[in-house]
Order: C-alpha cells, then sequence, then structure tokens
C-alpha cells in the first residue's frame, strides 16, 4: 500500500473496513488470459471476419476487443461482489448470507435483490423475483422485500409495479429501490452513496499501489498453431470439422 492513505471521513465505514474491501475487490480482479481462457466458450471465427471486415478493423485489434470483453465480463461480477458485500461492514444487523438474499437485515426483516442495472432481469425473471418475495410476505406478514437497483432510472424507494399473469400487482412491503436510496436507509445519511463514489478513486490508489497490467499471451499462443492468425482461429474451432485438417486462407 502507499504511505499517503488519509481518512476519508465517510462516516458509515471506518477506512481500515473500506481499503480492506476495496482490496478484496482489486484481488478479484482478472488480470491474465490465455488462449485456454479465450476460447473457454468456444469463439466464433466467422463473427470475428465479420467484424475485422465490415470495422475494417485488423483481426489482431478485434481479437484484443474480444479479450477485453472477456475480461470485462468477468469483472463485473467482482462489482456485484463489491456493491453486496460492503454492507456487511455497516452493522445495525445488516448481514451477507453465503446463500438466498443478497443482504438481510433479520431485525427489521428486510430482504434485498440486488441487481446492477435496471434493465438486467427480463420480464420471466422479474416476475419469478416478485413471487420469491411474495412467499416472504406469507411467511412474514412485517417483512419487507426489496429489489436494489446500481444503476436505476431514478432515484427512488417505491412500490414495485409489476404483470403477474396480464394483471398489475403490488405490495406496499415489496419495493424497488436505487442504491442511493438504500444507502440511505442503511446508514441514516442522505449523501452515504455520494460520498462514497468521491472518495473510491483515492481509496483505489491507496490499496493499489502501483498499476497492474493485463497479462495476455492469446496473440502468441494462436501464431503457434499457425503462423496465419486468421487460420489459427479457424483452426481453434474447427479443426475437427470435415476438410479442415487442409485448410487454406
Amino acid at each position: 500500500m502507499c504511505q499517503s492513505m488519509k481518512s476519508y471521513d465517510l462516516g458509515f465505514i471506518s477506512d481500515d473496513q473500506i481499503r480492506k474491501h476495496v482490496l478484496d475487490t482489486v484481488q478479484k480482479y482478472r488480470f491474465s488470459i490465455g488462449l485456454k481462457e479465450f476460447n473457454k466458450n468456444i469463439i466464433d471465427p466467422i463473427k470475428l471476419t465479420f467484424d475485422a471486415k465490415v470495422y475494417d478493423k485488423s483481426l489482431k485489434d478485434i481479437i484484443e476487443n474480444e479479450v477485453l470483453r472477456q475480461i470485462d465480463k468477468s469483472n463485473n461480477n467482482h462489482i456485484g461482489y463489491f456493491h453486496q458485500n460492503i454492507f456487511k461492514y455497516l452493522g445495525k444487523g445488516w448481514i451477507v448470507p453465503s446463500s438466498g438474499y443478497d443482504i438481510i437485515n433479520e431485525d427489521k426483516k428486510i430482504f434485498v435483490e440486488m441487481k446492477n442495472k435496471h434493465n438486467t432481469m427480463n420480464s420471466s425473471s422479474s416476475q419469478k423475483t416478485y413471487m420469491r418475495m411474495q412467499n416472504i410476505l406469507l411467511q412474514d406478514k412485517n417483512a419487507t422485500c426489496m429489489l436494489v437497483e446500481i444503476i436505476s432510472k431514478k432515484s427512488q424507494n417505491t412500490v414495485w409495479n409489476i404483470k403477474l399473469d396480464g394483471k398489475t400487482v403490488s405490495n406496499e412491503r415489496i419495493r424497488r429501490v436505487s442504491i442511493d436510496q438504500f444507502y440511505t436507509l442503511v446508514t441514516g445519511d442522505a449523501f452515504a452513496f455520494k460520498k462514497l463514489c468521491e472518495q473510491l478513486p483515492v481509496i483505489l490508489s491507496d490499496v493499489i499501489g502501483s498499476k497492474k497490467g493485463i497479462s495476455n499471451t492469446v496473440f502468441e499462443e494462436l501464431l503457434d498453431l499457425s503462423p496465419d492468425l486468421i487460420k489459427s482461429l479457424y483452426l481453434l474451432s474447427f479443426q475437427k470439422y470435415e476438410g479442415f485438417d487442409d485448410f487454406k486462407m
């Protein structure tokens, strides 16, 4: 860690706790990728060929974009870890269980499902989540369930209206809440989330110390298959197909 660390004055979480949590998140980040990981879900060389030709890009640039896309997809999950697990440090009965709901406060009887974006769930998954929350209310009429969205359309803490079997249903105790409003509920500070966002670049600088790059061996490993990059891509996915043992570009 850098020696220039200072107080972040967040109020709802200590400096040591937020540094630890940010560092835990950073250490989950992906810093390397090889051909095996790159092709884990089987790349589509035909799409990459289209992309290169249509956008007038080199195949190397297109592959680099795909590498970054895969790394970004992996890291998105770790940002979810950051948003969810910070609440285990905030006390007052808030816990992050190992399974089930993302965040729970048993004393306040609040059950939270957290989503990164307001448009993450399709209609089917929204209905499934809502019915799961309805089941909680059937077990305890004093419980409150919340769908907390990190990136919401607006700042809100409102009743969640949803269509089930063609009918719009709602319940005062099933709510749709933006992350800033959830921080307000948990901490009592209306600007808690804003303060965290303001200090996050500073905290990251403190815990990272020196910048880390991405180790990318995809190109080297592709060229080991064939000195022709595009041929290597096709052989990677189609080498067991008829005629590809004599594939020419």
